[in-house]
């Protein structure tokens, strides 16, 4: 595996290459990440990936200095995966000036679930990932479903940006108890770990108490919630959307059920799409 720190080293590998999966990352790779990487590899003749933490998606409170920096582990698993490049800047290779042009999400998909809970946090992917693509051109990217409203702004920004990236949106790797595999795991403590795998549980509850044709779940949502917080979670949401575009759904409607919630000072989110 070719390690690229600078724009110009990654072009140049990439320029004889015919068809490029990219998958980026901010870094503390698990068997998910590793997941994308082996999908990748069918969809194109080199895999990319890109290691970087990504200061401009996360709030003023949140988790940037204390997320886990972990190159040298993350570099073993990349190259197991059949990762044949690397791509991992400094923040001044890849923000050079301070940033004046951003890539902003539509306010009806930037001011719900996550983009309620977290201002700026999807004009920060959005900016950072057009910067990537960019960079990278490759003609697919692979991103976990696990962040299901971050795959739907990129898919969205992707076509309606012209970008020529297919955007495959690849299937939860969870653990044998059901929780979702995230970097942010590790953030938990033992009895926290053993009672993280609540948040799976309640959307699986959720997603069997609907019922087709329904359109008012709102006490479903809320009952998920309280079941959540009578054991000891803060639920920032649990809601049942359509796939689509993650609004109210109506009859008919393909649906997902989604949720957010901190456990202790770690703030875990999961998703189940239904049917």
């Amino acid at each position: 595996m070719q390690i690229h720190t600078t724009i110009a080293s990654l072009r140049a590998a990439l320029a004889p290459v015919a068809r490029v999966a990219f998958v980026p990352t901010m870094g503390n790779l698990h068997e998910g990440h590793a997941s994308l990487m082996r999908q990748a590899r069918g969809h194109a003749d080199v895999v990319v990936a890109s290691v970087f933490v990504n200061r401009t998606q996360f709030g003023p409170n949140e988790d940037f200095d204390r997320y886990p920096r972990t190159f040298a582990a993350d570099c073993a698993r990349l190259e197991a995966a059949g990762v044949a490049h690397l791509f991992a800047p400094d923040e001044a290779e890849l923000y050079p000036q301070p940033q004046q042009y951003f890539v902003t999400p539509a306010a009806a998909h930037d001011t719900i679930l996550e983009g309620a809970t977290r201002p700026g946090h999807f004009r920060g992917v959005t900016t950072v990932v057009s910067k990537l693509f960019n960079i990278v051109q490759p003609q697919v990217a692979l991103f976990g479903k696990k962040d299901y409203q971050q795959l739907m702004v990129l898919r969205n920004m992707a076509a309606e940006l012209n970008m020529p990236v297919e955007i495959v949106g690849c299937e939860i790797v969870r653990a044998e108890d059901g929780l979702a595999l995230s970097s942010r795991n590790g953030y938990l403590t033992a009895a926290e770990r053993a009672e993280a795998p609540r948040l799976a549980a309640t959307l699986r509850t959720l997603a069997a108490a609907v019922r087709p044709g329904q359109s008012d779940f709102s006490a479903l949502e809320a009952a998920a919630a309280q079941t959540l917080a009578a054991h000891g979670w803060q639920p920032d949401y649990v809601a049942v959307r359509r796939r689509a575009d993650l609004l109210a759904p109506a009859p008919g409607d393909a649906l997902v059920v989604l949720a957010a919630a901190r456990l202790g000072s770690t703030r875990l989110i999961d998703n189940l799409e239904i049917g």
